[in-house]
């Protein structure tokens, strides 16, 4: 009997048990609880970054491969973090502004598709999500301050100084955002685009016991049938002076902010 044609055919019936082994590994592929990749812009300042949230069993690597492999984030945790492992992860990148970074080259540097995020665990366990990364950015929300337009320039210290003075309670109040943004991303001003939710942050400065200065800040994410806040009068009565920022985020998470200020009569 040939031995050679013998090794021969043990190596042809093993590359289909190789594939089938491959394909069982894609199925039996555990994600992260939570793993989210996206854009957010802050059209008043004109600015654009890249987010992520990953939130799952304690683990000890993470990687984030951008649509052609290659690796964008290369976590490795050591020594006594390693040993009590992470769960939680949140990053901004940098935003510089649009006459550093444009949008065109912004979304040319981190373009459309799927994004493996992918993990080891404590255990040994791997774990990989798939997330699909959009340059569809939702169209700047126009928001309302008891009825009268946003401030258009919050800086004291700049000329058309506009923050309005305005007695309780405050009302926040904004049109259904119901396009894309009409100047970037893609596609533009067009109405193919879903809501996932809306957030409202109001903050001020405040002044701790030990002089230091601190920021107290009230928050809410609303569904999307839901188009207005009032903010709580005990937060309100904190302070005379306040900004404030309207978020639309959209089904792929990716959001656009724009911000504003106002003050208030406390009748003090």
């Amino acid at each position: 009997m040939n031995k050679k044609r013998l090794l021969g055919c043990a190596g042809m019936v093993a590359i289909p048990l190789l594939v089938l082994a491959d394909e069982n590994d894609d199925e039996e592929e555990i994600p992260f609880e939570v793993a989210e990749v996206f854009f957010e812009l802050n059209n008043t300042d004109e600015d654009l970054g890249i987010h992520a949230l990953v939130d799952g069993d304690p683990w000890k690597r993470l990687t984030i491969e951008d649509p052609r492999e290659r690796k964008m984030l290369n976590i490795y945790v050591r020594g006594r973090l390693r040993r009590q492992g992470l769960t939680e992860i949140f990053f901004e990148s940098a935003e510089p502004p649009f006459d550093e970074l444009s949008p065109a080259t912004f979304f040319r540097r981190f373009p459309e598709g799927i994004y493996d995020v992918e993990g080891v665990t404590l255990e040994g366990e791997e774990r990989e999500s798939e997330v699909e990364i959009t340059h569809r950015m939702p169209a700047p929300p126009s928001p309302t301050l008891n009825g009268d337009p946003m401030a258009g320039q919050c800086d004291d210290e700049e000329p058309g100084f506009d923050a309005p003075t305005i007695a309780g309670p405050v009302v926040i109040a904004w049109p259904e955002v119901d396009s894309t943004h009409p100047e970037l991303g893609y596609p533009q001003g067009s109405s193919d685009i879903t809501i996932y939710n809306y957030e409202v942050v109001v903050e001020a400065e405040l002044e701790g016991p030990d002089g230091e200065e601190f920021v107290t800040v009230f928050s809410a994410i609303l569904p999307p049938d839901v188009t207005s806040m009032t903010i709580p009068d005990e937060f309100i009565a904190q302070s005379d002076t306040f900004k404030y920022e309207v978020l639309a985020r959209e089904e792929s998470w990716n959001q656009t902010a724009v911000e504003s200020c106002f003050l208030v009569d406390n009748g003090d």
